[in-house]
């Protein structure tokens, strides 16, 4: 992907509460679109290789939800995490993570991810098919800015982590932010 790109349509089963359901889960499923999470929408998106791995766990997703307020002040209305993980997977996550301000998106099939071109094998790790770690500024279903980790290849040895940081891309959106109001 880059800039100027538009992202694929696909559907994402996801599980929502809904407490007419009752009983100790409430949850039903419902389909999500790309239209659903990004039309009309300026967002951050960002991808890794799976719910509760450690760099995950500990960096990437904590530095977006403590960094909301940052990049809606810099005119992002939404920041996703999608994930090569179902729907079940995505949401204990979230709840173990105590999100607020991050949106999770399952991508159980990998549909999204191989459209975008960045499903790859971590075999290596016991994992499957994953995805590749990236971030992107998009508007309105376009692509702005791409941030993808170097090294993109099946069964990576490394992790590797920093191009799609929350301080990088919030340091991007600070400088288009202020090219644009030159």
């Amino acid at each position: 992907m880059q800039a100027g790109a538009k992202l694929p349509e696909v559907t994402f089963h996801t599980r929502v509460r809904d407490e007419s359901v009752g009983g100790p889960n409430p949850f039903r499923w419902e389909d999500k679109t790309t239209a659903d999470y990004f039309a009309g929408k300026r967002v951050v998106l960002f991808a890794l290789p799976g719910a509760f791995t450690p760099t995950c766990s500990t960096y990437q997703l904590p530095g977006y939800e403590k960094g909301f307020g940052d990049f809606a002040a810099e005119g992002i209305d939404a920041i996703y995490c999608l994930s090569v993980n179902d729907s079940f997977v995505m949401n204990q996550w979230a709840k173990a993570q105590g999100l607020e301000n991050v949106t999770v998106i399952p991508d159980g099939s990998g549909e999204f991810t191989r459209r975008v071109g960045m499903l790859v094998r971590k075999d290596n790790l016991g994992f499957g098919l994953r995805s590749w770690r990236y971030a992107a500024v998009v508007n309105n279903g376009v692509v702005e800015a791409w941030f993808e980790e170097p090294g993109l290849m099946d069964n990576c040895p490394e992790d590797p982590y920093g191009v799609s940081s929350p301080e990088t891309v919030l340091g991007w959106l600070r400088e288009a932010n202020k090219e644009q109001a030159a």
